[in-house]
């Protein structure tokens, strides 16, 4: 089931695709269902430099990402209609 938003298509709910020449300046984007109605989310600044989790990452890594998800707990909190619960999901 493919889904048609904001000029991409999805592969389905909750599958973020990469944007990475959209003018908004966002690096992805996912449609979610939200009260029984599909939202486009656009997240992610492009350029950034995100350190997900890997093996033998430095102590500055690991302190970039504590920083990232301290930054933005409220927002995590909120769920998946939030573009910072989709930046740590698919980049932190």
């Amino acid at each position: 089931m493919s889904i048609k938003r904001g000029g991409h298509t999805f592969d389905g709910y909750d599958k973020p695709i990469r944007t990475p020449n959209h003018p908004s300046g966002k690096s992805h984007a996912v449609v979610v269902k939200a009260d029984g109605k599909p939202k486009l989310i656009r997240f992610g600044m492009q350029g950034a430099k995100p350190k997900p989790p890997r093996k033998g990452e430095s102590a500055a890594d690991k302190a970039k990402r504590a920083s990232f998800k301290a930054r933005h707990a409220k927002n995590l909190a909120k769920g998946k209609t939030s573009a910072a619960y989709w930046a740590n999901k698919v980049k932190w």
